[in-house]
């Protein structure tokens, strides 16, 4: 019980003094999660409100894939991206494995699945409310996905959201693509793992915190921004 106080101490002494690896390994995570979050945003959100709003044959069975994508085992996409960016594979050429492109590859195909599910289970109801108001404008599908998820943007926050926690907390195919590199494609929960491993409580615990504090700070965040609180929707 000793050695976890003790290990807990040091690892606010460690954030306290804004230890270099600890800030490396922490900004190197926010990069590579963000721009999975952006780039997995801008195609999830369009997608998720034009299935809402879209009749075609096998829909149903195309939302049906799209929901089962969500619990795609994260170290079964780091092997497929493994594979694909490996010498011997098709994309081999470009020399993506084990860089920080290559983890955002990963964390892109695990939450855009999820980004698309919850928009498209939002701007369902929507679309009820504003299809007719919408038709009668003449409008055109462009034009309604557009409308959709600028009127349902702060509900669309959740679901970037809950891609962004998805995606930082992410660690099987993160440390497949990746390789745990130290300075080059070490992140938070690959760190906290490695540190584990070596008997490293202090880092472990201190990069731990880390985490939890940004997912803290983005739940602030989001709330802060959708205004549910001045809004009553608490």
């Amino acid at each position: 019980m000793i050695e976890i106080w003790a290990g807990i101490a040091e690892a606010f002494r460690l954030i306290w003094s804004l230890d270099e690896d600890l800030i490396d390994i922490t900004v190197r995570s926010l990069k590579v999660s963000l721009t999975a979050l952006v780039i997995a945003s801008t195609l999830a959100l369009p997608l998720g409100t034009w299935l809402a709003i879209h009749r075609f044959s096998y829909r149903r069975f195309t939302i049906s894939v799209l929901n089962a994508l969500m619990g795609l085992p994260p170290v079964v996409v780091g092997l497929i991206v493994y594979m694909l960016l490996s010498r011997s594979g098709p994309f081999g050429v470009m020399g993506l494995l084990f860089t920080p492109t290559a983890m955002i590859i990963a964390q892109v195909i695990i939450i855009s699945p999820l980004i698309a599910s919850i928009t498209h289970q939002a701007m369902r109801e929507l679309w009820f409310e504003y299809h007719d108001l919408l038709i009668s404008l003449n409008t055109t599908k462009r034009q309604r996905v557009g409308a959709l998820i600028w009127d349902g943007r702060h509900t669309l926050l959740t679901a970037a959201l809950a891609g962004f926690g998805r995606a930082i907390g992410e660690v099987g195919a993160i440390m497949i693509v990746g390789g745990n590199i130290d300075q080059v494609t070490r992140v938070l929960t690959t760190a906290i793992a490695l540190e584990t491993g070596k008997g490293d409580f202090a880092l472990a615990l201190g990069l731990g915190f880390i985490l939890i504090t940004l997912s803290l700070l983005v739940n602030l965040t989001i709330h802060a921004l959708s205004r549910t609180e001045s809004e009553g929707r608490w």
